[in-house]
């Protein structure tokens, strides 16, 4: 589920590092093609994991599917959010360079 957070969309992995979709976009230096309403080819910045939190629990008000998933309880503080957020990669998408690699 993509997730909007201050004039950004962000996806957030809700297995964790060994999600086949995060290492499909860290081998591939975040150059990804998106289906949401349109298809894109977009760049996906992995977001630090001290700026994770909020993101998470955005997402997680939304994600309901994920919630059985994570190691936090969707209405808890953010200071639990951060306690596990490390664990739980998020990434901004950002539009795509113009040639990306082939």
């Amino acid at each position: 589920m993509i997730v909007r957070r201050h004039s950004h969309w962000y996806l957030a992995s809700m297995l964790g590092d060994d999600s086949n979709w995060v290492r499909n976009v860290r081998a591939a230096d975040g150059h990804a093609v998106l289906l949401h309403w349109r298809r894109r080819r977009v760049r996906l910045i992995e977001v630090d994991p001290a700026d994770r939190a909020p993101i998470l629990r955005r997402y997680l008000l939304f994600a309901w599917g994920a919630r059985p998933h994570m190691d936090v309880h969707w209405r808890a503080s953010l200071s639990e959010f951060e306690a596990v957020a490390e664990r739980y990669p998020v990434f901004r998408v950002a539009a795509a360079a113009p040639n990306p690699p082939a």
